[in-house]
């Protein structure tokens, strides 16, 4: 446990890393990307590739309260077309990760965001029809399940492109929520044992750290939970787009 406070040196540092706490407690259960933003900052606490391995745990926690809450809500034919693909992007991202240092890592971390954000506003510009047409062609879920692996294995990075994703396919705030909890919770307790035994960037300091981040977690799960029924869809697609486009800049100037 002593270990684990010296990953953090000053008071500023502590709340900061409570704060990105509570916005990925926020993300899985509802108010999707707000966790992206921590990103960027858990990368100026801890180092961008370092930071992936304190950050995914403090993920897993938060996907298990959020698939407890939503264990019944998802949609799992959304889920099957994802998987396959991603399960390809997330090994190649782990074999790519042991050559990159970590500058690189943090400007990749950022092209995956601003992939997603880019395929976003496109597709909020085409027609309905289009957007119909695109979604069921046989590779689509295929080449996001791709991207969603390789960006989830380089950085967590991957809550813009799965959102597009989402909000393609014109799920309910709820669905959204929940089918990307369940999706995401899958490749992260994959990446468990290949960032421990490969990348070798998993610590006991790191989850006793994450330990004491728990509550502030769980707060920001109910935080999530009582907002997304709150905020009116329209809005909802609003908030998400917006979250988008400052967590790729945060992580480009930071």
């Amino acid at each position: 446990m002593a270990d684990a406070l010296h990953l953090i040196s000053s008071p500023s540092g502590w709340i900061l890393y409570f704060l990105c706490a509570m916005l990925i407690g926020m993300s899985k259960t509802g108010i999707q990307n707000i966790g992206t933003l921590a990103v960027p900052l858990f990368a100026f606490l801890f180092g961008a590739k370092y930071s992936t391995g304190i950050v995914l745990i403090l993920l897993c926690f938060a996907d298990v309260v959020a698939v407890i809450y939503y264990r019944k809500a998802f949609l799992w034919s959304e889920v099957k077309k994802l998987l396959p693909a991603a399960i390809i992007g997330l090994i190649i991202g782990l074999f790519l990760g042991n050559y990159l240092n970590d500058k690189t890592f943090k400007i990749l971390i950022g092209i995956c965001i601003i992939i997603g954000m880019i395929i976003m506003i496109w597709l909020e510009k085409v027609s309905t029809k289009t957007q119909e047409r695109l979604t069921e062609h046989r590779w689509y879920s295929p080449i996001f399940g791709f991207i969603l692996g390789f960006s989830t294995m380089i950085g967590n990075a991957a809550g813009p492109a799965l959102s597009v994703y989402m909000l393609s396919k014109r799920l309910d705030k709820i669905t959204f929520a929940a089918t990307s909890a369940w999706f995401i919770i899958l490749l992260n307790f994959t990446k468990i044992p290949l960032q421990a035994f490969v990348w070798h960037n998993l610590s006991w300091a790191g989850f006793y750290l994450n330990v004491l981040a728990f509550p502030f977690i769980f707060l920001g799960g109910i935080i999530g939970i009582r907002l997304v029924k709150i905020i009116p869809e329209k809005q909802f697609r609003a908030l998400i787009m917006t979250l988008v486009i400052i967590s790729a800049t945060l992580l480009i100037i930071i």
